[in-house]
């Protein structure tokens, strides 16, 4: 099956009002820095939370890619709207796009 993705160059800055983020990572990552009013449900959780998903179009993130792909197939089986960021939130970062952190530290990848 193809999955549907997208590189960051691909993705509107700033981001539509009318696009979710969805980051599949685990809370480690997603505290040392991820993409500011994203939804955080790590991949493990997806499927007893998938309610917790608005509607729409959702663009799921994870670290370089790979998470993100098996949550945007899940997604799509169940009739949503996603899409997969290629490269990750490496890529975002390396591309300087804005990112905020939980942490003290400036926001990173880990």
């Amino acid at each position: 099956m193809e999955i549907p993705t997208v590189m960051v160059a691909g993705v509107p800055d700033p981001l539509p009002d009318d696009l979710t983020i969805l980051d599949v990572r685990e809370p480690v990552e997603w505290q040392h820095g991820h993409i500011d009013g994203a939804v955080h449900i790590p991949l493990a959780e997806l499927v007893q939370r998938l309610d917790e998903v608005p509607d729409g179009r959702t663009l799921v993130v994870c670290q370089v890619g790979g998470r993100s792909a098996q949550a945007v197939a899940y997604l799509n089986q169940q009739g949503r709207d996603a899409v997969n960021l290629g490269g990750g939130m490496v890529e975002w970062a390396d591309s300087g796009r804005p990112m905020v952190s939980e942490t003290e530290r400036p926001p990173h990848v880990v």
